[in-house]
């Protein structure tokens, strides 16, 4: 019920001012009128069912429980066991792809060098630790804005530039319609309409391998060839503009002196680390970018 345990004290106390024995105003009036336990009972149905809204609040409220529709719980198991689509890069010489599953599913980057004890060992660790990795963009949980979150701080003698969208390709409106999609649905962009910042989208061919074609001369040219199209925000201007943070790096000696009589040495490693940083929901407005499908900001650092 809706007030937990305080609508059985409400009752008792109905009940007993319903079992009060007053004397009746007027002898006009016949007693045989009152109902006590049919009084209970209209009295327990208000408690259980919810009020009818205002007549002009109608629209704020949901429809009544009948016409809402039962959706039959999702196979959790199903979802978690589903081997995520990945597009397998080329890597350095010194990595290599390793599978968590059958078929070269679920594929994880590894040392080539580490012998085949270490490199079973590692694989077992990370099946039996496989939700702590981001197979896809909804599964980057970041860092917690309340600890660290990036702030754009900017220099005083710059003005805000606003930057016009660039002729695009028609057959790349697809890929960035995608890219937009897949980083509007994992939550890590939002629309906006008005900035005194806008950077413009722009694509690079990625990485292929190298091909070797006659030109017009006759002539063996090699050329790259292209694989696909990576979309970027060409956040220049913003850059020119933007403080620039001053890290002290340690000299190599230092370095050395503080590893002298250890075995290991630990490192983290911000390989593929994108959109791990939230931004200062102030700042995020001076992210915006214009492209053919409208104009969005980040909220992670891409």
């Amino acid at each position: 019920t809706p007030f937990n345990a305080s609508d059985f004290l409400l009752l008792e106390e109905a009940d007993a001012f319903i079992a009060i024995n007053d004397e009746l105003i007027s002898t006009n009036i016949d007693a045989t009128y009152y109902d006590p336990e049919g009084d209970i009972l209209i009295l327990e149905a208000l408690l259980n069912n919810d009020p009818e809204p205002l007549s002009n609040q109608k629209d704020f409220f949901p429809t009544l429980h009948k016409d809402l529709k039962v959706v039959e719980p999702k196979n959790q198991s199903f979802e978690e066991d589903e081997p995520p689509k990945v597009e397998l890069k080329e890597l350095t010489p010194h990595l290599e792809y390793a599978f968590l599953g059958d078929n070269g599913k679920w594929p994880v980057i590894i040392e080539k060098d580490l012998s085949s004890n270490k490199k079973i060992a590692l694989i077992n660790v990370l099946k039996t630790r496989k939700k702590a990795i981001a197979w896809k963009l909804t599964d980057i949980k970041g860092i917690d804005p309340e600890f660290c979150s990036h702030k754009i701080l900017l220099e005083e003698d710059y003005s805000p530039k606003v930057q016009s969208q660039r002729r695009v390709n028609p057959k790349i409106h697809d890929v960035i319609k995608k890219e937009v999609e897949k980083l509007f649905d994992a939550g890590l962009i939002y629309p906006i309409s008005d900035s005194p910042w806008v950077s413009p989208i722009h694509y690079v061919p990625k990485k292929g391998g190298m091909i070797v074609i006659k030109n017009d001369e006759n002539e063996l040219v090699p050329t790259r060839l292209v694989t696909g199209w990576r979309v970027c925000i060409d956040y220049r201007k913003l850059n020119e503009a933007t403080k620039k943070d001053h890290f002290p790096l340690p000299f190599m000696d230092q370095m050395l002196e503080r590893l002298a009589g250890n075995e290991y040495y630990c490192f983290l490693d911000g390989f593929l680390g994108f959109f791990q940083i939230p931004i200062d929901p102030k700042d995020q407005e001076k992210t915006m970018f214009t492209c053919p499908y409208g104009t969005f900001a980040y909220k992670h650092m891409p």
